[in-house]
């Protein structure tokens, strides 16, 4: 078996067995291809079915050397694990050299979160009288009412828009779909997008269905939202480094803090492992412990 082939059918594999989106289907093949690269760098050229651990390691050592932080060792390695298993389950490979592979051990870093004053300051520096002002209101209510990550809401659709009962439907990671509830500044904001600009727009063949739309009239891509809110940042003053993932960070925090069931905020993020929404537990205790000193006389 070639590296080529190998790739080509693990790509088939995610696609239609676990119906990964093409970003996560090319984020994997890049991990493989390293490996393969690291394969071809040997004085023995190795063919996947032929790699060990002893391979698998001396893999590790290679891309640590490169620079590699944990972290993204890590995410390579899970890449490795995940082509090795469809390798296995095509019979292809008799044993799975990754299965005793360890990871490199992650410090879990704290995302970083907006107060609910910096919020209203940042929506507060829109400039509601250009269309593109009431739309990105809507899309910050939203990101902050509902948790949702950038690549669900510029995929978020009118047909999926429940209002009325205070819900819209979201496709996650792995084209999941769950109900998220929507507060009421956002139904407010995305209405008057909607109702008295959204309207008036011209829009492309194929692109009617999609909430968040650009001047041309096509669905509004990640990046100019990101330069949106880093724009805004500026404009303000803010110090920190923030992207839209803030916002979803921020709408967890907020829940966990005012003492919301960690299970619900799962649902609400489209968690698969309730381990990933821990995190906000451990940002609750540093809450916890800089108002004790801040407040506290002994401290």
């Amino acid at each position: 078996m070639d590296w080529r082939s190998a790739i080509k059918g693990f790509q088939a594999y995610l696609k239609l067995e676990k119906s990964l989106s093409d970003n996560s289907i090319e984020a994997y093949s890049r991990d493989i291809e390293k490996l393969y690269q690291y394969s071809d760098s040997q004085i023995v050229k190795l063919k996947p079915e032929l790699i060990t651990l002893t391979d698998l390691r001396g893999f590790i050592n290679w891309i640590n050397e490169l620079g590699m932080i944990p972290s993204s060792q890590a995410r390579i390695l899970s890449g490795i694990k995940a082509f090795y298993k469809y390798l296995l389950m095509e019979d292809m490979i008799k044993t799975d050299p990754s299965e005793l592979l360890e990871s490199p051990k992650i410090r879990r870093k704290l995302p970083d979160t907006l107060s609910y004053e910096e919020i209203n300051k940042i929506i507060a520096a829109l400039d509601l009288s250009k269309p593109e002002g009431m739309r990105n209101k809507a899309i910050l209510e939203t990101l902050y009412g509902s948790g949702l990550r950038v690549s669900e809401l510029t995929e978020l659709k009118l047909s999926n828009l429940y209002l009325d009962i205070e819900f819209i439907k979201v496709t996650g990671k792995g084209n999941k779909e769950r109900l998220v509830p929507i507060g009421s500044e956002a139904i407010k904001a995305m209405k008057l997008w909607i109702e008295n600009v959204r309207v008036h727009n011209p829009i492309k063949k194929g692109e009617e269905d999609y909430v968040f739309l650009n001047r041309r009239g096509t669905r509004l891509s990640r990046q100019i939202i990101f330069l949106t809110i880093k724009g805004l940042a500026e404009t303000i003053g803010l110090k920190k480094k923030i992207s839209p993932h803030t916002f979803r960070h921020s709408f967890a925090t907020h829940l966990v803090e005012g003492g919301a069931d960690l299970r619900a905020v799962q649902e609400m993020l489209g968690h698969e492992s309730i381990t990933t929404t821990e995190i906000y537990t451990h940002l609750d205790r540093e809450y916890l412990k800089s108002t004790i000193s801040q407040f506290h006389p002994r401290s």
